[in-house]
Parts: C-alpha cells; structure tokens; sequence
C-alpha cells in the first residue's frame, strides 16, 4: 500500500515573436539587478510551454503578480510557448544554454511528455530552481451531463468504457492521462480500454468539456474553479486525502467509496549552463515570494498545498520522478 500511494502522489498556461525573441541567450541584461541592494530585480521571463489558461499558465501568472506585488521583481514576462505537452518549451529551455534571465514553468506533466514525445531534451538537462506547489485532481463534468455523482459515472463508464470519452489536458504520461488511467484501474476497468482524449492544457481541455467533447474531465481543480463558481462546470470529485476548502461541497475519492489519493506538482527551471549568480538570484526571488504574505494568501484562495524546496534538493526530486515516471510508461507500453 505504502508503494502504491507514493507511485499515486508521485504521479500520482499566445506567445508573440517579439516576446520569444527577447527571451534568447542574447537577452540584453542591463539594469537587471539582482536583489543584493534592496531593489526589486528586473529582466526576468517565465516561459509556458502550453497554452493560456491551464495550471502552469495560472501558476507562472500568479507568481509574477505576487513577485510584482510584494516588490520582490518589477516587469516580469510570462509568455506561451505551446506544443507536443510541454516539450516545444523543454527543446526552448536547453537551447538558451547560459540564459540566466529565463526560466521554465513546468511540472508532472513534462516530465511524462519527455518520454511519449520522444523529446531529444529532458529535464535533466536543465537548471532545477525550484519546487513549488501540490495540487489535488478533480472530476468534472459540464452542468447539464447526465452524471450527478461520481458513482453515477463510474457505473456507466464500467459497463462501456469506450463509450465514455475523457480529457486531459496533457499528453499520455502527464497527470491528466495518469489520473483516469489511476482511477479506471482503482474501480476494475482496464486502462487500456480507457477512452482517453489528450488537449495541450487546461486552456484547451476546458471548452472540449464545457461543449460535451468528452464525457469528463481530469485535471487539476484550480483549473475550473472559475467555470464551477459560474456554474458551468460540476466537480463530481476531489483526489485529494481531504476535502478541498474551496470546495467544501465536493467528496473525495475515498469518501465516495473510491480508495484513491492522487496528487499532482509544480515546479520552474532555467536552461542548463546559467551561472551560479544567475540561479541564485532566481531561488532567491522565489524564496522571497514563497515567504510574502501575498503568496499564502494565493495558496489558500487556489486550494494549492506548499511544497517548496530548492536547488539540490529540488534536482534530486526531479531526478526520482524522471525514473519513476520513465519506468511506469514502459510498463504501459508508452515509452
């Protein structure tokens, strides 16, 4: 049981040619500052490798306005790069060698897209800086779906699961594939009969389950909160151990009768070859946020869980999930 729970926490956000040019190796770096005297730093830029909307785009926006906020930097850039779940943005990142002004919003769902896409770069070759947040899956369906209860889901997907499509809003060995393929598994379906639709981020995943392309949705539940508060959108259910604050009314897996605990996570790194002063004036911008009150007040308002570490501990964190993940999507047969 222990094993399984690690393997489920384990696995278990339009960018303009202006803007990516900017972002190159040959960045100018005049008046960036760093921090030592006092002064918010400037230049940095936080690229998105899928589309606006989705969790990494909320959580790389969220930062820069707290960084903004709690002058901790002034004009930081987020910008998208989308493409191939996340490893357009990866391929990015490895080629800015030495860019120490640029950094990369990522999370599971790269690290399992490095190996279903087949990408020539991986998150090992990059710059860890930091670990930042956890957030919990959520099941959701559009307001007007037949389906009023996660229960009431799970019987009709079990007698054809064929015939009830779900999205993700990440590609095969990313959260959003994991968690259904989790979840089938958990209530006796074989994952491999498992209609699983694939979209580049919650940006695009959220109108395919609001105009009834698929029958659900899995994804992170920070993505719809928006949507569930309108009413457009119903969280059936929360993978989180407990329930979720922001959705007091929403059950959990397991208090709906569905032993399962899913946990996703965000993190940001910087192309390889930055120098020591670069990556540390990076962590240090982001501990200083981590530490501002306009950070916490954002964690509760989202419903994120902190989870933030640093440098070598976050590498070695990165390194645990690449195999793990890697090991998982052979038994799958994905990669």
């Amino acid at each position: 049981m222990a094993t399984r729970r690690n393997l489920l926490v384990m696995g278990v956000a339009a960018a303009t040619a202006l803007v990516l040019g900017a972002c190159g190796a040959t960045a100018e770096k005049d008046g960036a500052g760093s921090g030592d005297d006092g002064k918010p730093v400037s230049g940095l830029r936080i690229m998105v490798p899928n589309t606006p909307g989705g969790g990494y785009d909320t959580t790389a926006r969220t930062a820069a306005k707290v960084m903004e906020d709690a002058k901790i930097a002034t004009g930081v850039q987020v910008f998208n790069l989308p493409g191939a779940g996340g490893t357009v943005g990866l391929q990015r990142t490895v080629n800015e060698k030495g860019n120490g002004k640029l950094a990369m919003q990522m999370g599971l769902g790269v690290v399992g897209a490095s190996y279903t896409s087949k990408s020539a770069a991986t998150l090992t070759q990059t710059t860890p800086l930091a670990k930042m947040i956890e957030e919990a899956g959520a099941i959701v369906v559009p307001k007007d779906s037949p389906y009023k209860t996660i229960n009431d889901l799970v019987a009709a997907w079990k007698a054809n699961p064929r015939s009830i499509p779900v999205g993700g809003g990440s590609s095969p060995g990313g959260p959003d594939h994991l968690l259904p393929m989790q979840l089938a598994k958990t209530v006796g379906i074989d994952p491999r009969q498992v209609n699983f639709v694939s979209y580049d981020g919650g940006g695009e995943l959220l109108p395919a389950v609001l105009g009834g392309k698929v029958a659900f949705g899995a994804s992170g539940f920070g993505e719809f909160l928006d949507q569930v508060e309108a009413g457009q959108i119903r969280v059936l259910a929360v993978t989180s151990e407990a329930p979720i604050e922001a959705l007091r009314d929403v059950p959990t897996l397991r208090s709906a009768g569905i032993d399962l605990v899913f946990t996703n996570w965000r993190g940001i790194v910087a192309p390889p070859g930055i120098s020591d002063a670069d990556k540390k004036v990076w962590i240090d911008v982001l501990t200083r946020m981590h530490d501002s009150q306009e950070w916490k007040t954002e964690l509760e308002k989202r419903g994120w869980t902190d989870a933030f570490v640093t440098g070598d501990e976050f590498g070695a964190f990165l390194t645990e999930q690449d195999k793990a993940v890697a090991d998982l999507l052979k038994q799958l047969g994905l990669a």
